[in-house]
């Protein structure tokens, strides 16, 4: 694989789920638009893409995507691509409908709060996964990493290792092969699986991945009521009463 610097072209924010671990909230409102203090997640991606300089943005929906249709009209360089397998399929359905576009790609999730935009820069080395080096134990997604190059991953965490985080950015060439292992992976029925498997686990000797380090501070994924409350406590009512910490991120 080429040594030469590569630029992201193209963002693909992920935003099709239903977001049910955040029910009561996403019975009315799709888990990206929801606000955190003040802002909605999808947006702190967006701003952090356009500081980038990356404004040719495409944004997979599904669930509750009318609003998603109002939101975008004022996103310069925003395309709303629908996708119609969200109910019944994991997200690699969301990757399958727009396959035509990663070459050159940065993948992300909709779902998450960007707060140092520097983790969004376009140059890379080499198709990856941002990363933070992770001490303790943890049940994330754990990556181990010699020489800049993933060897390996454990889908249930551990220590001593470097979490993903769903930040990936993709080279031309790479674009191309992972846009046949989805549509391999996906039209041979292969649809309950993250379309992060692809690469790391289903085709995984086909890739010579690295990362792309960064703080643990840069940005917070959220997945539960109980982790928004820790983040804005103006959510705190929608929780059981009970002690709230930084833990449960």
């Amino acid at each position: 694989m080429s040594r030469n610097l590569h630029t992201v072209k193209r963002a693909i924010i992920v935003a099709a789920g239903i977001g049910t671990r955040m029910r009561p909230l996403t019975l009315k409102i799709p888990k990206p638009l929801i606000p955190v203090n003040g802002v909605r997640m999808i947006d702190t991606v967006v701003d952090a893409l356009y500081q980038n300089g990356i404004n040719e943005i495409y944004v997979v929906v599904g669930y509750l995507k009318d609003q998603f249709y109002q939101w975008v009209k004022d996103k310069n360089g925003v395309r709303i691509i629908d996708n119609p397998y969200y109910a019944t399929c994991n997200n690699i359905s969301s990757l399958y409908v727009v396959r035509e576009h990663l070459e050159d790609c940065i993948i992300l999730d909709g779902d998450q709060i960007i707060y140092n935009p520097e983790i969004l820069k376009p140059q890379f080395m080499r198709s990856g996964y941002n990363a933070v080096w992770c001490e303790g134990d943890t049940r994330e997604w754990l990556m181990e990493v010699e020489d800049g190059i993933v060897q390996s991953c454990s889908r249930t965490g551990g220590t001593k290792g470097w979490q993903l985080y769903s930040i990936s950015r993709w080279t031309a060439e790479d674009g191309v092969r992972l846009r046949q292992h989805i549509e391999y992976e996906f039209e041979r029925g292969n649809r309950d699986i993250y379309w992060d498997d692809v690469a790391m686990f289903c085709h995984f000797s086909e890739y010579c991945l690295g990362i792309m380090k960064m703080d643990y501070h840069d940005i917070i994924e959220i997945d539960t009521l109980n982790e928004l409350a820790v983040v804005d406590n103006s959510y705190a009512h929608y929780i059981a009463p009970k002690e709230v910490s930084m833990n449960e991120l």
